[in-house]
């Protein structure tokens, strides 16, 4: 199973990123795809989950400014970041769970002026 999450970077408060996690070697549509965050001196934390069958659950934190998607034909799974905090400066790592958790490599999230 390989998972490649992509698309962070620097952005300024009150903009927006798109977060790509490609998957490969896995039944992508079977899978649950979640989204974690983990920011400097903190544990990592549940962002977003999209289930196999399109249900969606978020942080409260995150609840009207994050949206979780997929596209099961392109094995993808994906974060809208909208209205961005300093707060949600992090790293961000995508997961897929079908019984067993696998985690791909993170991708650096700065949102700073």
């Amino acid at each position: 199973v390989q998972l490649q999450a992509f698309g962070g970077g620097l952005v300024q408060p009150g903009g927006f990123l798109k977060l790509s996690c490609a998957a490969s070697r896995i039944s992508f549509s079977m899978y649950a795809m979640s989204w974690y965050r983990q920011a400097p001196g903190k544990q990592r934390e549940l962002v977003a989950t999209i289930s196999s069958g399109g249900s969606t659950n978020y942080a409260d934190s995150v609840k009207g400014r994050f949206t979780v998607s997929r596209d099961n034909a392109k094995n993808t799974a994906y974060l809208q970041m909208n209205s961005l905090k300093p707060e949600d400066t992090a790293i961000y790592y995508c997961n897929a769970a079908f019984g067993i958790n696998h985690w791909g490599k993170g991708t650096l999230v700065t949102v700073s002026s």
